[in-house]
C-alpha cells in the first residue's frame, strides 16, 4: 500500500517531556516527589488538560483537596516550559526532510491548548507541517478512535494510505483501529527503518 500521508505525534517523538526536571528543584526529596506525582499532580489529572479542561479549573480542584500543596500545584503550569527542554534532533530531521521532499505531513497530539501554543513558540519547526490536531482544542484524546477519524476528515486523509508515528503503544493501536498504518516511535534510527519498510526513504 502506498503511503500518501504521514502523521507525527509530538511529545516524546519530536520534543522531550519530563515534569521531573523542574520538580527536582521544587520538591528535592525523591520520595516526596514520587508521592506528589502519584497522588496530586497525577498523570490522569494532567490528561484532563489534554482533553480540554482549563488550567485554573484543574488547579482549583487540586488545591481544594491539598491546600497545603497550593504552590507546588500551581508550579506545574508555571514551570511547564522547563518540562520540554529540547527537541529530538534525529526525528525532527526526519520530519523536515519529509516536508522538504514534498510529502504530506501533519501532526496529531495530546496536548493542552495553551501549552501547545507555547510549544510552537519554543519549537518553530512545529509550524512547518500542513496542520495539527490538538486534543485540548477539540476535547478528544488519543487513543479514542474518534480523534483519528476527525483528523483524517479534517485533513482529507485516506486512512489506509496514512502512517502514524507515536511513542505510545496504545495510541498506535488506536490509529490502527481507525484503519491507519502506524508504528511505535523508539528512536530516529528505528523510525527511518520503519518508514523504509513502507517505501518512504528519508
Amino acid at each position: 500500500m502506498t503511503i500518501d500521508h504521514i502523521v507525527f505525534d509530538i511529545g516524546k517523538v519530536l520534543i522531550h517531556y519530563d515534569p521531573n526536571i523542574p520538580f527536582s528543584r521544587i520538591i528535592p526529596d525523591a520520595e516526596e516527589r514520587r508521592w506528589f506525582f502519584e497522588n496530586v499532580c497525577t498523570h490522569d489529572w494532567n490528561v484532563e488538560q489534554d482533553r480540554g479542561r482549563e488550567w485554573p479549573v484543574a488547579e482549583a480542584e487540586l488545591i481544594a483537596q491539598y491546600p497545603e500543596r497550593e504552590a507546588q500545584i500551581r508550579a506545574f503550569r508555571k514551570h511547564w516550559h522547563e518540562m520540554v527542554p529540547h527537541a529530538y534532533e534525529g526525528s525532527v530531521a526526519i520530519l523536515e526532510s519529509l516536508i522538504d521532499a514534498g510529502r504530506d505531513v501533519t501532526m496529531l497530539t495530546n496536548f493542552a491548548a495553551d501549552t501547545f501554543r507555547h510549544a510552537r513558540e519554543l519549537f518553530p519547526f512545529l509550524n512547518r507541517p500542513r496542520g495539527v490536531t490538538v486534543s485540548g482544542e477539540i476535547f478528544l484524546i488519543k487513543p479514542d478512535v474518534e480523534i483519528y477519524r476527525l483528523h483524517a476528515k479534517n485533513f482529507g486523509l485516506d486512512p489506509a494510505r496514512t502512517i502514524f508515528i507515536d511513542d505510545s503503544a496504545a495510541n498506535v493501536e488506536g490509529a490502527k483501529a481507525a484503519g491507519w498504518q502506524a508504528v511505535q516511535f523508539i528512536d530516529a534510527e528505528r523510525l527511518r527503518a520503519d518508514l523504509a519498510a513502507f517505501g518512504i526513504t528519508v
